[in-house]
């Protein structure tokens, strides 16, 4: 599960104190949450002088919306956008040097490129930013200050599949606001956010559409040979919904 070479059980807690005990604390639970998650892996970014994680990558095997097809005539009327879909998606999370503070919040936000500057799917959801200088932030709506990592990276989980969202324009309010339009008019009225979320074989990165491609016509004689507590109800997943 870990791809670095310390262990947290090299660490004793009673010998740390403030912030170093919480982040060694987020990293014990982060660990034993996703050790039984077989579709969410993780790899230590960076650290601090102590050698507790400062920076995670998470690693989301999830076959989820990354975009629309006709996306430069997103939402006209009578213009059709069915979704695309992808099955990885790396979400980096950054503790600010005075986390866990009311002031130094963790920041969660999706890769939408790579280190080569080569774009990569980031999600399509009305609480992750996708348009703009801020595209891949997620917001997260915790229910209070002290929620942990691991209970933010389940809460994601559930956005990628569209179990949780909120796309009505009133408190919190969508992070998107042009994706959270596409949900109310064309995602939810047309079925597209109910679809399969476990990944298809040997699919990786590779982007789908929706829509398939009709296929041509054969010519005549020549045959050929994708931590909540909460039911999952109907009303846990609406344009309502908390995202």
């Amino acid at each position: 599960m870990q791809t670095h070479q310390v262990h947290w059980q090299e660490f004793d807690p009673r010998s740390l104190t403030g912030r170093n005990r919480r982040l060694l604390q987020e990293w014990i639970e982060l660990d034993r949450t996703l050790e039984a998650r077989r579709e969410i892996d993780y790899r230590i970014v960076s650290c601090n002088a102590q050698g507790l994680p400062t920076a995670y990558e998470i690693v989301y095997g999830i076959r989820s919306m990354c975009g629309v097809e006709r996306i430069e005539r997103l939402n006209e009327e009578g213009v059709s956008n069915p979704p695309r879909f992808a099955s990885t998606f790396r979400l980096r999370i950054t503790l600010p040097e005075h986390y866990p503070c009311i002031d130094s919040p963790a920041e969660f936000r999706f890769l939408t490129q790579t280190a080569q500057g080569e774009p990569v799917p980031h999600p399509w959801h009305p609480n992750i930013r996708y348009f703009g200088e801020f595209a891949g932030r997620v917001c997260l709506n915790t229910p209070d200050t002290y929620a942990g990592l691991a209970w933010c990276v389940d809460r994601i989980a559930h956005y990628l599949r569209y179990e949780r969202y909120h796309a009505i324009q009133e408190p919190p309010y969508p992070e998107d606001f042009k994706v959270a339009e596409w949900v109310l008019r064309q995602g939810e009225p047309k079925g597209w956010i109910d679809f399969p979320s476990e990944p298809e074989p040997e699919t990786g990165l590779e982007m789908e559409s929706e829509t398939k491609p009709e296929a041509e016509p054969e010519p005549e004689l020549k045959p050929k040979m994708e931590i909540e507590s909460e039911t999952e109800s109907e009303a846990g997943r609406s344009g309502s919904v908390v995202g």
